[in-house]
């Protein structure tokens, strides 16, 4: 198996993280995507400005992807709060031998994309709404107080 550092050897990688998890920075999230279907190798495929909803739409039903997106959290804007999600994508129709692969190397992606919340295992887009990652943010953050008749 490849060392990580060849996984993702991509330099626009690790900036396009750099960017995510800056405040200073408008890129919101970043997706990395396989070479090609035979490649082990992870490309930054597409970065953006907007919310998960913009970055769920590159996700195809027949690819494996890993994401990652600053998200903001709060009841207004003295409780905002910002948080990080890791995405592991699996579309509906990715190949098997991919899926296969990508249980060890999610841990590889991880050394590189080391700071989240919350990770998010999904091949369901619904999944990646974001009130359902709101939900799961605000679960692993603990206190909730707007819990309006959620059962918890």
């Amino acid at each position: 198996m490849p060392a990580p550092s060849d996984l993702l050897s991509d330099p626009e990688i690790a900036q396009a993280y750099e960017d995510v998890r800056s405040d200073k920075s408008e890129t919101t999230w970043l997706v990395l995507k396989y070479a090609s279907a035979t490649s082990d190798n992870l490309t930054l495929a597409k970065t953006g400005t907007g919310d998960i909803a913009e970055m769920t739409e590159t996700l195809g039903n027949d690819e494996a992807a890993y994401a990652y997106v600053r998200m903001k959290l709060g009841n207004d804007e003295y409780s905002e709060r910002t948080k990080f999600v890791f995405v592991v994508w699996q579309g509906p129709q990715t190949k098997i031998m991919r899926k296969a692969k990508m249980s060890f190397q999610s841990g590889q992606v991880k050394q590189v994309i080391r700071t989240y919340a919350v990770e998010v295992q999904t091949s369901d887009k619904k999944e990646l709404d974001a009130e359902a990652v709101t939900m799961k943010l605000r679960k692993a953050m603990g206190a909730n107080y707007d819990r309006q008749g959620t059962a918890y």
